[in-house]
């Protein structure tokens, strides 16, 4: 066992764990954050992305032991509890989910990518839209509803257009 410390969602914690945990498994367990999901546990879906010191990390591929002293967000971090962030609320009304089950990850992957969109001021094409999420997938949607989310959480930000 080793004692490692996280910042996770705000709040600095010590656990021990051991070291073959992986970082779903501990955030899900010892920090009962329901909204890491593990779909494939081989890093193929998406599902469990969370963001590790900045970046978009696959939590599934991830052993905790390699994240002490890290700070760690999940989607439980974005918009509260009533999900208010400007992509959580794009998703709803754009219907970017069906079951919800990988919709997590792909919040947790597109928020960096709107707020550099935003920051920019661009409007991106479908396919960058597309490319930018491509390491997650959703079994229900064909999408387009995941698309026109991203478009109108930047559109809704920096007040252009959502068509291409």
């Amino acid at each position: 066992m080793s004692d490692i410390t996280l910042t996770v969602n705000g709040t600095k914690r010590t656990v021990s764990v051991e070291s073959r945990r992986l970082l779903a498994d501990v955030l899900r367990t010892e920090f009962d954050l329901a909204g890491v999901h593990i779909g494939c546990a081989h890093g193929a879906c998406g599902c469990c992305t969370v963001d590790l010191d900045g970046q978009p990390r696959l939590s599934c591929l991830t052993f905790a032991v390699q994240c002490d002293g890290a700070t760690i967000n999940t989607v439980e971090s974005l918009g509260g509890k009533q999900a208010e962030h400007p992509l959580q609320q794009a998703f709803k009304s754009e219907h970017g989910l069906q079951c919800g089950y990988c919709t997590p990850g792909f919040i947790m992957t597109l928020a960096p990518y709107v707020d550099e969109m935003v920051g920019r001021g661009e409007m991106p094409s479908d396919a960058d839209i597309r490319e930018a999420m491509s390491g997650n997938i959703c079994r229900c949607t064909g999408y387009q509803g995941i698309v026109a989310a991203v478009r109108k959480a930047i559109s809704d930000q920096i007040g252009k257009e959502t068509t291409p």
